[in-house]
């Protein structure tokens, strides 16, 4: 059988450098995608032939477009399109936060997820291929300090819906997943480093891994044809859903 070929986003640590091990030990070709070049040649020296890897940062567009248009003719047919690239900045209530934070998520979070669907749509048609996007059970549940963040997963999540209806005969598959608290970079990424608040909110917690997404988006990308997963929710058993706040005089 012919091999397939998926293109990730966010390859460089996490759900993403997790989820293209897996496509990729499994003889997928893929696209690794992400801003740390070191990282990807890891994955280029781990995997060989079948990766394919792209250093740029996803929110220029110039950039993308540039990478997608030099890929090797061999990985031009993309067929699962996996967006996972991401980030979460800062802790704090809205009326502390900091705008520059607030505008890079949106950039990244929603504004390049949307540009890269774009330009993959017309060879995903053409392929009756699949888009997994990788929103969060922020889009869903709020909680304080995740304002934008929240936000951002949760046009990720009405977004995945949305291409479900206008893709509607083309044979196109379209899944959202909303992962629960994770332990990957993304506490560190969002506290700017902070190894002691990242180890305290996991510990004992027994989270999410890389690899258990990575094993969810693989299972999705493998279902037959007829079937699609609109949206899946997972968390860690540990974690639950939280009471709503009141305040008393």
């Amino acid at each position: 059988m012919t091999a397939k070929t998926v293109l990730v986003t966010g390859a460089s640590a996490g759900f993403g450098a997790a989820t293209a091990r897996r496509f990729a030990q499994a003889g997928w070709r893929v696209i690794a995608c992400a801003r740390r070049a070191d990282r990807l040649q890891s994955l280029a020296e781990e995997f060989g032939a079948n990766m394919h890897t792209a250093a740029f940062d996803i929110r220029d567009t110039n950039a993308l477009r540039a990478a997608l248009d030099a890929l090797p003719d061999n990985f031009r047919g993309i067929d699962v399109l996996v967006n996972n690239a991401g980030l979460a900045l800062g802790t704090a209530k809205a009326q502390a936060c900091d705008l520059a934070q607030w505008r890079q998520m949106i950039d990244t979070n929603i504004t390049a997820l949307a540009t890269l669907t774009h330009a993959l749509l017309p060879q995903l048609i053409e392929r009756r291929g699949a888009i997994v996007n990788v929103s969060s059970i922020s889009a869903s549940y709020p909680y304080t300090g995740g304002n934008v963040y929240g936000g951002t997963k949760a046009f990720v999540t009405q977004f995945s819906l949305g291409l479900r209806c206008d893709l509607h005969g083309t044979g196109v598959r379209v899944t959202s997943v909303e992962p629960g608290m994770a332990e990957t970079e993304f506490t560190l990424v969002r506290t700017g480093g902070d190894q002691a608040a990242s180890d305290k909110l996991y510990q004992g917690a027994h989270p999410i891994t890389g690899d258990d997404i990575a094993e969810t988006i693989w299972w999705i990308a493998n279902l037959p044809a007829h079937l699609n997963v609109n949206r899946i929710e997972v968390m860690p058993v540990t974690q639950s859903f939280a009471g709503f706040q009141v305040v008393r005089d």
